[in-house]
This record gives structure tokens, C-alpha cells and sequence, in this order.
């Protein structure tokens, strides 16, 4: 059990390194993500490797498999990673516009409400405003920084209006930002 433990432990250690360098600084372990944000899976662990954090294949493979909000993917092949969304540096994740649902969550605390109806959903210092089919994932979103609160997005109106979605390979809808007027409070609470 302590061994299950302990490696649970170590991949969440890993997930957040990649994180960090995947979506904030690659410069950090002397990397330059690629178009799409893809980084050579053998030059990661080098660099990682060298930055004093070893990192095995079997664990990269591992933690991008098992990873509760797939942060990360590997192509086709095998031979790159990236992180799937949540980037502060300047990056095209090379994503094509879709149609959404009708109606996307976005899950935040008690205490950013009033500012979120003045202004909107804004980025902040991501590249865009995180979205979600899955009440239950935006209750947890919300509920990371204390009571939460979930919002209806009328995607059907915004699209209308000309604002443009994207789907990531994680299924997260990401959209530059969301005026107030598309935003509803839901008096809702998702199942456990």
C-alpha cells in the first residue's frame, strides 16, 4: 500500500514539473515548445534529466494515462507531448474553431461573483477562459478555493454573436472571454 502511495505521490510530483514547464516556462529547462505546443518526448526528459528531475518513459506515459483532467497528450506517434491547455506563455495550440453545446459551465468561488457579473469571465494570464460540459468538474473547479459556484454559459447566444470555441484533446472548451450578459448563476449542486 505504502508503494501505491508513494507512487501516486511521485506522479502527482511529476504532473506538477510538467505543468510548470509545459504551460508556464519551458525556457526554464532550456526548451522551445514547438507549433501546437508539442515538445520532443526525448528532449523533455534530457532536459529534466539535466534540471536535476529524473523522469522515466514509463512515468511520463503513466502520468499523462492516469492524469484526472488529461492536462497532457502524446501525438500519434509517440514522439511528442504537450500540454493540452492552460498556457501563460504565447502559444497556438493550433486548435480549429467548433460549434459548442448550447450551454457550458464554468465553475468559481462565492467571492469572485460580484466581479464576474461587472466584467465577465476573462482569461486572466491563461490564453483563454476555461469551459466545461460536466457540472460535477466545474463544482470541483470552483470549490478549489472555497464555497462554489457554478455559471451557465449561453454558448447558442455567443456563437450568434460572433464569438469563436475550441475543443481540446481533453475535451476542456476554451473561448478568449464571456460577457456578462452570456453568464447565468445556477442554483444547482452536481451529485457526488
Amino acid at each position: 500500500m505504502a508503494g501505491n502511495l508513494q507512487i501516486s505521490q511521485r506522479h502527482v510530483r511529476i504532473s506538477k514539473y510538467l505543468s510548470k514547464h509545459l504551460r508556464h516556462q519551458p525556457e526554464r529547462l532550456g526548451l522551445e515548445l514547438l507549433p501546437g505546443g508539442w515538445i520532443e518526448v526525448d528532449k523533455l526528459l534530457a532536459a529534466a534529466s539535466a534540471h536535476g528531475f529524473e523522469i522515466s518513459l514509463a512515468d511520463l506515459h503513466q502520468v499523462v494515462a492516469t492524469n484526472d483532467k488529461q492536462r497532457f497528450a502524446f501525438n500519434e506517434s509517440g514522439d511528442l507531448i504537450r500540454a493540452n491547455q492552460g498556457h501563460s506563455i504565447d502559444i497556438d495550440l493550433q486548435l480549429t474553431a467548433q460549434t459548442p453545446p448550447d450551454t457550458l459551465y464554468h465553475g468559481t468561488h462565492i467571492k469572485a461573483i460580484a466581479a464576474i457579473f461587472a466584467t465577465g469571465l476573462q482569461k486572466m494570464s491563461r490564453h483563454h477562459v476555461h469551459l466545461t460540459t460536466d457540472l460535477n468538474t466545474a463544482f470541483k473547479v470552483g470549490a478549489r478555493r472555497g464555497e462554489s459556484v457554478i455559471l451557465g454559459i449561453d454558448t447558442l447566444a455567443m456563437v450568434a454573436d460572433g464569438y469563436s470555441f475550441y475543443l481540446t484533446d481533453n475535451d476542456v472548451w476554451l473561448v478568449d472571454a464571456v460577457p456578462p450578459q452570456y453568464l447565468a448563476q445556477l442554483d444547482c449542486v452536481p451529485r457526488a
